[in-house]
C-alpha cells in the first residue's frame, strides 16, 4: 500500500517539529511545504517552498497539517477541505466559536477527517493518567487543578493567553475525567500591554461534579506544567515538562508520632513514581492522524472535541469580563 501523500503549511517554530516528524512517521511521505514567509528554520529539506495554502492544495496531498497562526486556521482548512484533503489544525480549532462551527460542518460534509492538535493529550504522563483513574486507582475523584506558566513566547500574537496555553488545560481535564464543564468563572488581567490577556484564573465544574481550578499564564520565568488530580484515595500529579506521573497514596495505618500526625495528617501514606514507557506527544499525534485518515481505530482529537474546547475557553473570557460565572 502507497504511503500518504502529506503536505505542511507553517514553517514556523512549531511547523519544523511538525516537519520532522512527518518525515519519521510509517506510512506517510512529506512531499510539499509552504509559508509566505518562507523558510526560517530551514526545514523544506530540498522541497519547494510554496506561497500559500492554495498552491499546497493543488499539490496531489492526501492529508496536511496546519501549523499557522490561530487567525488563518478557518481560511487555511476550508481552501484544504475544498480541495478533499483531510487536515489537522493547531489548536485551538479557530479564533471563534463561529468559525469552529463553520470548520467542523464543512470537514463533515466532505466526509474528511478533521482534527486539532491538542497535544497533552497525548503526552505519557497523561495518557498513563487517564488510564490509571479510569481502572479506579484513586476511587471517586473529588478535583482537578492544573498550573501552566512561563515567558511569553514572542511567537504568539493573534490570542490571549486563555487559547493559546489555557485551551491545553481544558482539553486535557475533560478527556482525563471523561466529562464536559457545565459552569466557569475566570479572572483575567493583561500586565504586558497587549490586547490580550496574559493570565487568567479560573475555577468551574464538571457534569461528573467534579471541580477544576486552572492558573495560566505568561508572565513567570518559571515554566511549569502541572496537572494534579485528587481524590478519595490519594492525588496523582503529572508533570508534563517531563512526562512523569507521581501518586501521592492516602495511608491505610495510623501515625502514632502526635507531633508528625498533627503537623502532616494522618492520611499521608506512600509515593509512587512510576515508571512506562514515554513516547514523543507529537509523534503520537501525528500517528493517531494517520490512522484516523485510514479509517483505522485512533485517538484523534476531532474538531467536534477541539470545537467544544474553545466553547469553554470563550466561555471563561466572557465570565473574566462579565465577572459573573457561565453556564454551558
Amino acid at each position: 500500500m502507497a504511503n500518504l501523500r502529506a503536505g505542511l503549511i507553517g514553517l514556523g517554530a512549531m511547523g519544523r517539529h511538525h516537519a520532522r516528524v512527518l518525515r519519521e512517521v510509517d506510512g506517510i511521505d512529506l512531499v510539499a511545504v509552504a509559508d509566505p514567509g518562507g523558510d526560517p528554520y530551514g526545514v523544506a529539506n530540498g522541497l519547494d517552498v510554496l506561497p500559500n495554502v492554495e498552491a499546497l492544495a493543488a499539490a496531489g496531498i492526501d492529508l496536511a497539517v496546519a501549523a499557522v497562526p490561530t487567525v488563518f486556521h478557518e481560511g487555511t482548512a476550508t481552501v484544504l477541505a475544498e480541495a478533499g484533503v483531510h487536515t489537522l489544525v493547531e489548536k485551538p480549532i479557530a479564533d471563534s466559536v463561529e468559525a469552529g462551527h463553520r470548520m467542523v460542518e464543512l470537514f463533515a460534509a466532505k466526509g474528511l477527517v478533521g482534527a486539532v492538535g491538542h497535544i497533552e493529550r497525548f503526552n505519557p504522563a497523561i495518557q498513563e493518567l487517564r488510564r490509571r483513574i479510569e481502572a479506579g486507582d484513586l476511587g471517586d475523584v473529588y478535583q482537578i487543578a492544573t498550573r501552566r506558566q512561563g515567558p511569553f513566547p514572542a511567537r504568539i500574537a493573534d490570542v490571549g493567553v486563555a487559547k493559546d496555553l489555557g485551551s491545553h488545560d481544558v482539553d486535557l481535564t475533560s478527556w482525563v475525567a471523561q466529562s464536559n464543564y457545565t459552569t466557569v468563572f475566570a479572572q483575567t488581567q493583561h500586565k504586558s500591554g497587549r490586547d490580550h490577556e496574559d493570565i487568567i484564573s479560573a475555577t468551574g465544574r464538571l457534569d461528573n461534579g467534579i471541580i477544576v481550578n486552572h492558573i495560566v499564564n505568561w508572565l513567570s520565568p518559571m515554566k511549569e506544567r502541572v496537572t494534579i488530580v485528587t481524590g478519595e484515595q490519594g492525588t496523582f500529579v503529572a508533570d508534563t515538562s517531563t512526562g512523569d506521573l507521581t501518586l501521592f497514596k492516602n495511608a491505610t495505618f495510623m501515625l502514632e508520632w502526635d507531633s508528625v500526625s498533627a503537623f502532616r495528617g494522618v492520611s499521608e501514606g506512600d509515593v509512587t513514581r512510576y515508571a512506562f514507557p514515554k513516547r514523543e506527544p507529537l509523534r503520537v499525534e501525528i500517528e493517531a492522524f494517520r490512522d484516523a485518515v485510514l479509517g483505522k481505530p485512533s485517538d484523534v482529537v476531532t474538531m467536534e472535541q477541539g470545537l467544544r474546547t474553545l466553547e469553554v475557553v470563550e466561555a471563561l473570557i466572557a465570565s473574566s469580563q462579565s465577572n459573573d460565572a457561565v453556564h454551558l
